[in-house]
């Protein structure tokens, strides 16, 4: 059976991936959009076009998660059918001088606030026997690189909660779904050089990756999916 979502709320929310998933779950799948981020003013332009509603939230911190989840139960008037978890934190340096209060603020970001979103959708989508909740990787999510520790380990860190999680929930009629994005992520302010095109993904095709998932009938769900450029090495 394939899903009918008519809602979704995207935490993490701004002009890059967010934006295009945003765009299409609107537009494509036809669903009534929430968007969240720390300073939801940034948010303002998005919001108007998909006629969204825009919060505040900080996804690190309960109360304002919990809080985020209420304002977005009355804006849709239930529950949202669909939850996207895109925040994460990085700070690169060798492992001899990282700020050990960055690589906490970067496990807080990255991975406890996928807990803390998560288990608020899963409350909801576990009563009512239906939803999904879909959590965006990283190649940090399967491979530690060089000076990069604390990005590895909160992307890990989500990577096993959502692999967790699809095992508990999708009984249960819970949709969990992570996705590597294996690859730099072109946008306004990042494109690819001249002598290397198409060596970037494509927001708009990394969301069509996402709505896929979404459609795919309960008989043969995905828990995760990886996407890169055809020229990115594995």
């Amino acid at each position: 059976m394939k899903p009918i979502h008519k809602t979704a709320l995207i935490v993490g929310a701004g002009d890059g991936l967010s934006a295009s998933v945003a765009r299409l779950f609107a537009d494509k799948g036809g669903m009534r959009i929430a968007l969240a981020a720390r300073n939801p003013g940034k948010l303002a332009a998005l919001a108007n076009q998909l006629d969204a509603c825009a919060l505040e939230c900080d996804a690190s911190d309960r109360s304002r998660v919990e809080s985020m989840f209420a304002k977005a139960d009355e804006w849709f008037g239930a529950s949202p059918d669909v939850v996207v978890y895109n925040p994460s934190y990085r700070v690169r340096g060798p492992i001899l001088d990282i700020d050990p209060g960055d690589v906490a603020k970067a496990l807080a970001v990255t991975a406890f606030g996928g807990f803390l979103v998560a288990q608020q959708a899963a409350r909801r989508m576990v009563s009512r026997g239906s939803g999904a909740i879909l959590f965006t990787g990283a190649s940090a999510s399967v491979k530690g690189y060089p000076q990069s520790a604390s990005f590895a380990m909160g992307k890990f860190a989500l990577r096993g909660l959502a692999q967790s999680m699809a095992r508990e929930l999708a009984p249960k009629g819970v949709h969990i779904a992570h996705f590597v994005i294996d690859g730099g992520i072109r946008n306004p302010g990042r494109v690819e050089p001249a002598n290397a095109p198409d060596s970037m993904l494509d927001p708009d095709a990394i969301a069509r990756s996402y709505l896929h998932v979404l459609e795919q009938d309960r008989s043969a769900w995905s828990w995760e999916i990886e996407v890169r450029p055809w020229v990115e090495k594995f």
